[in-house]
């Protein structure tokens, strides 16, 4: 036998074990190894399951639900301009954080906060007095579901839907806080519309998005689930799932769909030294936009539950020192007087470490539970108070209308009449920011603070020439300035850079 024949009978063997393998896996058959029990032995008490098979086509899919989707066009009022230093989250309720502000990007072409990246030109100058962005159609009569950085401060709002008929639409209700908005088109008849998911995808799962990137509308991408659970510090509610389907400037206010056509997530980030898509994309989950929606659809605002409490992260540090066995739950900083939470009888030191046996692994999950509610809920929370656990029946009140404010439950921010500088803020010595003073944890870009440069990550070191080191006396402060007379208060701030300034804030009343 020659040499080549017998290299040709080993490739011939070779492959038809191949074909052999292939086709056995294919029928979700496990393949043992039957000269190694103990191997067959471990993989039958860790056995690992053959994944679904990709799809071959995402093409069945796409024909069901690209009717649904439609390209958002915004007409911008003319009070939306913005400076060359104006980018993603400016004007419109959120705040990016220091360590993604060279990263994070909105894409919504053209429009203040909405693809133009910080330093990006601003419309303004350019002559442009339009946003784009996507949507999605969930009702037959027409109801549409997009960002609301896509149609924040619009004159007007057309809809173009996927047989090419422009429409004009108008603005029910936006919520800033995440980022979501809903649209009614004002001509009457059916539309093509698509559902939001009721569970939600997993981690790996196929996904696809169809949106009006760069103003192609009609443009499909996919990928996967890349994680959940994603705080990307947009807003004081992040809970994100993160894709990597290509996402550009224009899908914002898009979805994304599962593969049975169901949305899953509506598209609002992207993180890219560019502007373009990398890869990391970020977007609502169908959860919080169904939540969301429905009262956007009854009343054209959110009501969210109020505890009253300033909470902090458990650290490990703070875990070991109370005695916990892992670094979870929220830890109660102070329950603001005459609150839900003080009625309740919740006291500095207390950890909560569930609402309704919902366990809560962090602060922020505790103010995303209390903000899914609706105020006169009657909640349970679960708490430790000195290594004993309890547990207090609370009734919430309504988070203080301000819907410019982009503060979470630790904000010093007094409600009713208060002064209110639109910051969140957190003891230094608690959130690992040094040994003196007051954190800024979250900014909003509307508020007057803002507007004398304060931002995330600053210390607040001194209020009316005292020394402040926790959110309340900020607040105490502020109140005897008001009382006084002031209508600015100097405080002394150090930047992220370690920098030190005098920097005289306006009082504005809540309203």
């Amino acid at each position: 036998m020659t040499s080549s024949t017998s290299r040709l009978r080993r490739n011939a063997l070779a492959s038809v074990a191949a074909i052999a393998i292939a086709a056995t896996g294919a029928a979700g058959i496990s393949l043992t190894q039957p000269s190694t029990p103990a191997y067959a032995q471990a993989l039958s008490k860790n056995p690992i399951d053959v994944p679904d098979h990709p799809p071959g086509s995402f093409a069945s899919v796409v024909d069901k639900v690209k009717p649904g989707v439609v390209a958002v066009k915004v007409k911008l009022d003319d009070s939306a301009g913005m400076d060359d230093d104006d980018g993603p989250g400016q004007g419109q309720g959120q705040q990016v954080p220091p360590q993604l502000r060279e990263f994070f990007k909105r894409f919504g072409q053209g429009g203040p906060g909405q693809g133009q990246g910080f330093g990006g030109p601003s419309p303004k100058r350019q002559g442009q007095r339009g946003a784009m962005g996507s949507g999605f159609i969930i009702s037959a009569d027409g109801y549409v579901v997009t960002n609301n950085h896509v149609v924040d401060k619009a004159k007007t709002v057309q809809v173009t839907l996927d047989d090419n008929r422009t429409l004009d639409a108008k603005v029910i209700g936006k919520d800033p806080k995440t980022d979501l908005a809903l649209l009614k088109i004002t001509e009457g008849g059916t539309f093509p519309y698509v559902s939001l998911g009721k569970t939600a995808p997993r981690v790996g799962d196929w996904v696809v998005a169809i949106g009006n990137p760069f103003g192609l509308g009609g443009t499909v991408t996919a990928g996967i689930v890349s994680a959940r659970g994603r705080d990307i510090g947009a807003g004081p509610y992040d809970d994100f799932l993160q894709i990597d389907a290509p996402i550009n400037k224009g899908n914002s206010g898009g979805p994304t769909f599962n593969v049975g056509g169901e949305v899953v997530g509506v598209n609002t980030a992207i993180a890219s030294p560019s502007g373009g898509s990398v890869g990391l994309a970020f977007a609502i989950p169908a959860e919080t936009v169904q939540a969301v929606v429905d009262q956007l659809r009854a009343d054209g605002k959110v009501a969210r539950g109020y505890l009253g409490v300033q909470v902090q992260p458990v650290t490990k540090d703070i875990a070991d020192g109370l005695g916990l066995d892992k670094a979870k739950g929220a830890l109660v900083d102070h329950a603001e007087p005459g609150t839900p939470a003080a009625k309740a009888g919740l006291k500095s030191g207390d950890v909560i470490e569930s609402v309704n046996g919902a366990p809560v692994n962090d602060a922020r999950e505790l103010s995303r539970r209390i903000a899914g509610l609706k105020p006169g809920a009657k909640v349970e929370l679960a708490y430790l108070r000195g290594g004993k656990s309890d547990t207090a029946t609370v009734e919430l009140g309504a988070l203080p209308n301000d819907p410019k404010a982009g503060n979470d439950n630790r904000s010093s921010s007094s409600s009713d009449g208060q002064p209110r500088l639109g910051l969140s803020l957190a003891p230094a010595s608690q959130v690992g920011a040094g040994d003196e003073g007051v954190a800024v944890m979250d900014v909003d870009p509307d508020g007057p603070a803002a507007a004398k440069g304060i931002e995330q990550g600053d210390i607040i070191l001194d209020v009316a020439g005292s020394s402040v080191s926790k959110p309340s006396e900020i607040a105490e402060r502020i109140k005897a300035a008001e009382a006084s007379g002031r209508k600015a208060v100097l405080m002394r701030v150090k930047s992220t850079k370690g920098v030190t300034r005098f920097v005289a804030v306006a009082l504005n009343k809540a309203g």
